[in-house]
């Protein structure tokens, strides 16, 4: 599982640094993609065949699940881990989460999230002056 929340810089490759936590699950390979709220995604291959299982079966009569699976499937990108444990994140994915130089990983347990750096300070913040009335929204789920 992936979890906390890491902070590090783009080089000036274009290169991400992924932390020495996470790299054991991604050296068989891992995917990025469009994430909610304009981060990225980052999975495993196995976690993402799953995801992609699932958004390539909803159906194709539906717009918004149309429009879902061209944002994440569409989006997406194989990588590999470099022998330092950096992967190379595509420039439109880049452009849509607003990323330039540095970034918060978060181990959001199957995924990483990418965030830009002030982003992240930005929705966390807002998560969590909101944290008690989130908390009581999730009680109606057994939380």
């Amino acid at each position: 599982m992936f979890i906390g929340e890491y902070s590090h810089s783009i080089d000036e490759k274009g290169r991400l640094s992924v932390p020495v936590k996470f790299r054991a699950r991604l050296v068989s390979g891992c995917v990025v993609t469009r994430g909610l709220d304009h981060c990225l995604w980052l999975f495993t291959d196995e976690e993402w065949r799953k995801i992609a299982e699932k958004v390539a079966a909803l159906p194709l009569t539906q717009r918004d699940a149309r429009s879902f699976s061209r944002l994440v499937l569409a989006g997406a990108m194989d990588l590999t881990l470099d022998k330092a444990g950096r992967i190379n994140l595509p420039n439109y994915l880049k452009d849509y989460a607003g990323i330039k130089n540095k970034v918060i990983l978060t181990g959001m347990y199957s995924r990483i999230e990418i965030w830009p750096e002030e982003n992240w300070k930005n929705f966390k913040q807002e998560m969590e002056d909101k944290s008690e009335e989130i908390a009581e929204g999730l009680n109606e789920i057994g939380i």
